[in-house]
């Protein structure tokens, strides 16, 4: 199209476009016939297509949509080309998939690994490093899974997917508060000091004679802070 042709009172064409009317009649065989493959292919690829993705699943995912969107839009596109790419990517994923399922080398390779974040009420700095999760993400996620310190914290797990899993220790620990700092009466209400002292980053504890100068093993930090436990459900008066 003409750089002359181009109006912005051409209200028509900004609706309508330059496709013939019948092309929009098409377009209803081609938007049916387009969903039925995704459908079909979406089924093909198995159930965790409809749950959180891996990478490669996400990746299959993005293909397709790349794949129907020429011959959904375009009239001079036929639309054998999107089941022949929508055949490729299936068959790729397919055989993705019972190779990872009988190879570990290759899921990992593929699917990438879990990371451990927390350990026994301590952050895992390096796993963190490694994959990009913040220390307030971290407790972004224990706070929306009703934690409130790290002593109660036995695992948190980064899955490969992307998910967090987290598992509860039997018998909580003082440990470092994830409420964040500004919020005083909610830490108040649901904690109790303890003599613990932790690392103010990562919630590690070592012996040390003068906390103020020492150095956290885990983390290189310096600051120290007092652990906290659970105040058993008894607000404070204030």
């Amino acid at each position: 199209m003409k750089e002359f042709e181009i109006k912005i009172s051409d209200f028509l064409r900004i609706l309508i476009g330059e496709v013939p009317y019948h092309f929009y009649l098409e377009l209803i065989l081609r938007v049916s016939f387009i969903y039925l493959v995704l459908m079909v292919s979406m089924r093909l690829m198995g159930k965790r297509m409809s749950t959180q993705l891996s990478r490669n699943e996400m990746a299959a995912v993005a293909s397709l949509a790349a794949a129907v969107g020429v011959p959904l839009m375009n009239a001079e596109r036929g639309l054998l080309l999107a089941v022949v790419i929508a055949a490729v990517i299936i068959t790729f994923q397919i055989l993705i998939a019972r190779k990872a399922a009988v190879n570990r080398n290759f899921e990992s390779l593929t699917q990438d690994k879990y990371n451990m974040l927390v350990k026994d009420g301590v952050l895992n700095t390096r796993a963190m490093m490694a994959t990009h999760v913040s220390r307030e993400r971290v407790f972004a996620q224990l706070r929306s899974e009703e934690i409130s310190h790290l002593g109660q914290v036995k695992r948190l797990y980064f899955e490969a997917a992307g998910s967090f899993s987290l598992l509860k220790t039997a018998q909580p620990q003082p440990g470092l508060s994830v409420i964040p700092d500004w919020d005083i009466d909610m830490s108040s209400d649901l904690h109790l000091p303890t003599q613990k002292q932790v690392c103010q980053y990562c919630g590690y504890a070592q012996a040390l004679s003068d906390r103020d100068m020492a150095q956290c093993k885990n983390c290189k930090h310096h600051r120290w802070v007092a652990a906290v436990e659970q105040n058993n459900g008894r607000l404070n008066t204030r």
